[in-house]
């Protein structure tokens, strides 16, 4: 696959050529995107030969954008008509094995799709999945020769993958994303969903949030109809960050901010990336996903007091600590990517709300906000269960593998 490559950068240090690379997605114009495109659909038989032929079927049906309207068409070499037509039902979720995207998976299985699964190869690749219904196709996002075979006869696309803790970020966040999109684009989906992060657009230091800026500007020229979905952040993860400290007697960490996120939970993002998908309005649109109320983590600590019967014991670290230990790591290669985290942290704690008023996203999905989990139910479902099952086996809390 083609993609796009930013200007060689001039002899400098290790760690100033990996700070400028992750930069580098933005210096991307349009119309260097819009080239790449069009010299990927004329070369798609160069993806490997596991993807020959099913490139040569993608060049006979490439969505591309109608030069009126910007609506999209079909164009055709030969007979257009024939072969199995695509069925709408037909999906692919890429990160499947996600906290998010088994959310998906599960969602979209309930309302009858047919979801095949990319995962990593492995040995035993996400029997879980399987197990649910769902059919798997082993693929590596870093290897865009390994690609082609699992868009074959697939209508949408979800994207939910992201780079793990331990690997590189602009390797699975921006030059996977770009090789993913331009094989999507070549094989002719129909339409590509992509997750991205709330104001990615106002927090481009941050290599993470800049990244994700890029491939929302990358993916909308790529010819496909696209629907992107900026979240601002899950309610699981504040089971382990907080809840379970909580029972657990354990100390919590937290920053001496303000700064206030509109928590959702993951079943929830999923039933609305089904209503995205579903629906026409939602298409070529950029939409910020919130829960019906943002919270600091100061509230969110109280509320697991509150719910857990018990006192947390709570460190907070101050925002300037963050930003020195940033400016720190960045003088170390082997610290660099810890201060990239630093960075994304370091907005976190800022000061400013992950929130969005909701009223017009719930009319271009057909919802409502009562079809939201609050953050107070979410919790409250939690330590129900868990100090119900903690009084039934009449002991205490000393695990901290509870989760919903």
């Amino acid at each position: 696959v083609n993609r796009p490559r930013a200007p060689r950068p001039t002899r400098r240090s290790a760690h100033s050529r990996r700070s400028s690379r992750t930069m580098q997605p933005l210096a991307m114009h349009r119309a260097t995107m819009r080239e790449t495109f069009a010299r990927t659909r004329r070369t798609t038989t160069s993806m490997g030969t596991s993807g020959k032929a099913t490139g040569r079927r993608a060049t006979r049906a490439v969505r591309v954008r109608a030069e009126s309207g910007g609506e999209s068409a079909l164009t055709s070499e030969g007979a257009a008509t024939s072969g199995t037509p695509v069925r709408k039902t037909s999906m692919l979720v890429i990160g499947a094995t996600g906290t998010l995207g088994r959310q998906v998976v599960r969602r979209a299985l309930d309302e009858g799709y047919d979801v095949r699964c990319l995962v990593r190869p492995r040995q035993n690749p996400a029997d879980f999945l399987r197990d649910w219904g769902a059919t798997t196709v082993s693929a590596d996002l870093t290897k865009p020769e390994t690609l082609p075979p699992a868009f074959v006869g697939v209508h949408t696309v979800i994207d939910a993958s992201t780079a793990r803790p331990e690997e590189d970020s602009y390797a699975i966040d921006w030059e996977a994303k770009c090789a993913t999109i331009q094989t999507a684009a070549a094989m002719g989906i129909s339409r590509y969903v992509f997750y991205s992060i709330d104001q990615c657009d106002k927090h481009r230091e941050v290599p993470l949030m800049n990244m994700k800026y890029a491939v929302e500007e990358y993916l909308k020229v790529s010819g496909m109809d696209y629907t992107v979905l900026r979240l601002c952040g899950f309610m699981q993860p504040l089971i382990a960050g907080y809840a379970v400290p909580v029972l657990e007697e354990q100390p919590l960490w937290g920053t001496d901010d303000d700064t206030r996120t509109a928590y959702l939970d993951t079943q929830d993002v999923a039933k609305m990336t089904l209503a995205a998908v579903r629906r026409d309005e939602a298409a070529n649109k950029i939409m910020t996903l919130a829960g019906p109320k943002s919270y600091s983590v100061r509230e969110v600590i109280a509320l697991c007091e509150k719910l857990g019967g018990a006192e947390a014991k709570v460190s907070n670290v101050p925002v300037g600590l963050l930003k020195f230990t940033r400016a720190f790591t960045r003088f170390f290669q082997w610290s660099s990517a810890a201060s990239d985290r630093l960075a994304f942290a370091e907005v976190l704690a800022s000061g400013i709300k992950f929130e969005a008023d909701m009223t017009e996203t719930y009319k271009t999905l057909g919802m409502s906000e009562d079809e939201v989990t609050t953050l107070e139910q979410y919790l409250e479902e939690y330590f129900s269960k868990i100090l119900k099952k903690l009084k039934e086996v009449g002991g205490e809390s000393r695990q901290r593998d509870f989760y919903l």
